[in-house]
């Protein structure tokens, strides 16, 4: 039976989140009308027919295994089960007539659904 190795500090990889100014500027917005929040929650939740939704909420508390991004003035707080799923996602704010929403530019998505409500990512590797 072969053991499995521990990461250490120097296999560890950090993970990242970028935020363009337009979705910062629309998250200070959300922080600014609720004093009271810790920052903005970034993660995802299983949904849709491709598996993953991402979600995006205000947040009032900070968990211990919580990762915390301080980008442009704005506090993104990820969980440690979203972690691999959304390192390296570019999270932008798009205006479409009347719509308005956060778009994800996620490298680890492997696919979408037609709509664009969820998203697929490749098995881990063994």
């Amino acid at each position: 039976m072969i053991a499995k190795r521990r990461p250490t500090r120097s296999t560890i990889v950090p993970m990242s989140i970028e935020l363009t100014p337009v979705a910062a500027a629309r998250m200070r917005d959300f922080l600014a009308r609720h004093p009271g929040a810790a920052g903005v929650r970034f993660g995802i939740r299983k949904t849709g027919c491709s598996g993953f939704g991402y979600t995006v909420d205000l947040t009032d508390s900070v968990a211990e295994d919580d990762r915390v991004f301080e980008l442009d003035g704005v506090c993104v707080v990820v969980d440690a089960r979203s972690l691999p799923f959304v390192d390296g996602t570019r999270i932008d704010y798009a205006r479409e007539g009347l719509n308005a929403t956060f778009v994800f530019h996620n490298p680890n998505a492997t696919g979408e659904c037609g709509c664009g409500e969820s998203f697929t990512v490749a098995a881990p590797s063994e």
